[in-house]
């Protein structure tokens, strides 16, 4: 009889090792380059700003404000790093422990260990950017009282702002963001877009049979493993409905980046396999799911006042909701359409099998559907 799963493999598969927390941020500052120049620019351009306003009666020369410059550098890549070192600890204990904190005990934990953070590179910082030869001459009274606690105070209200700004797209998502403050969906718009409709197979069994709030614990873990998969081949989550989740990309003029959807839903597959341990461990299965892939318009809106969101419309969404239901018809893990084949490069480690007519309810032509497997056979 098993004795169960090694502590140390499930530690492994939920990313609870030192190399994958220094792999994860790695791949997000690959991921977020655009925001790891936006902290550095940033913060180089307070820096200045401190010299020039805060720091009117000190020296006031070129080699000053380049140095403040690369002070404030080296604060916003702090506060850039401490965020983002919180999301790689996501999977190991500690994240899961400060998911169930409420997001405002949260924001402000991420703030302290800032503080922390920020203490030791500004002072590290002060000691390399104005060392004297001969003795610490930048190491005065003035600078312990009054630098020290202004630099600190000014990164702790920026990490407080940052960690607001991320849970606040974390829970309503980043293109509704960006439209509620620029306005980009206020009116109806139409976009091509690859869109996956993936779900959990066999949920209502089940829920049957582990009861609603078991259930809910794996369909929520579910959705949290599958995310860093999800995030590193460009895909973005519309909607999580009941044990279903629609994510998105869009259309690219180049064969191979459109082939991301594909390769999505196989880095899940993997992702899956590897955490399989927790999951026996934790629920006694390992949870199989089954996708549609679907290309074309969608039609992007924002909906909603009280509660905004945005609403994606169109027959594209419809053909991949409907495809995803084929593959319980054809007892198959993923089913897409002709033109997704059309417009993204196979990966070479996919086979594609034959294309059958179907029709599809809501829609007067029919839609050309294709079963996509492994070759390894990776099972779910």
């Amino acid at each position: 009889m098993s004795s169960g799963p090694n502590p140390e493999d499930v530690r492994e598969a939920r990313g609870e090792s030192d190399a994958g927390i220094g792999s994860a941020l790695l791949r997000r500052a690959a991921q977020q380059r655009g925001w790891v120049i936006a902290s550095a620019l940033g913060g180089f351009a307070a820096g200045l700003a401190y010299r020039g306003i805060l720091e009117q009666s000190g020296d006031r020369s070129l080699g000053m404000f380049l140095r403040s410059g690369f002070h404030g550098v080296g604060i916003g890549l702090t506060v850039w790093t401490v965020q983002n070192v919180f999301a790689s600890f996501a999977q190991s204990r500690f994240g899961s422990a400060v998911r169930r904190l409420p997001v405002a005990v949260e924001v402000v934990l991420r703030a302290i260990v800032m503080t922390a953070a920020l203490i030791v590179v500004v002072v590290a910082l002060q000691a390399v950017l104005y060392v004297d030869p001969y003795r610490l001459g930048w190491l005065r009274k003035s600078w312990l009282t009054v630098t020290l606690p202004s630099a600190v105070a000014l990164g702790f209200g920026l990490s407080l702002i940052v960690g607001i700004i991320a849970e606040i797209q974390r829970l309503i998502g980043g293109p509704l963001l960006t439209s509620v403050l620029l306005g980009t969906y206020h009116r109806p718009a139409r976009r091509r877009l690859f869109v996956m409709f993936l779900d959990i197979a066999h949920s209502t069994r089940l829920a049957e049979a582990m009861g609603e709030l078991k259930v809910h614990d794996l369909i929520t873990r579910f959705f949290f493993d599958i995310d860093a998969p999800i995030a590193d081949l460009g895909g973005a989550v519309h909607a999580y409905v009941g044990d279903e989740v629609i994510v998105t990309w869009p259309v690219s003029d180049d064969k191979a980046r459109n082939a991301r959807a594909l390769s999505c839903f196989f880095a899940i597959h993997r992702r899956i396999a590897e955490l399989a341990p927790g999951y026996q461990a934790a629920f006694g299965i390992v949870p199989a799911f089954r996708a549609g892939i679907h290309v074309g318009p969608v039609v992007v809106s924002e909906c909603g006042d009280t509660k905004r969101q945005l609403a994606y419309f169109g027959d594209t969404m419809n053909v991949a909701a409907r495809l995803c239901d084929y593959c319980k018809k054809v007892n198959r893990h993923l089913v897409v359409s002709g033109e997704v084949l059309h417009l993204a490069a196979v990966p070479s480690d996919l086979d594609v099998g034959f294309g059958e007519t179907i029709a599809v309810r809501g829609r007067e032509a029919s839609v050309e559907a294709h079963a996509v497997e492994n070759r390894r056979r990776e099972k779910p």
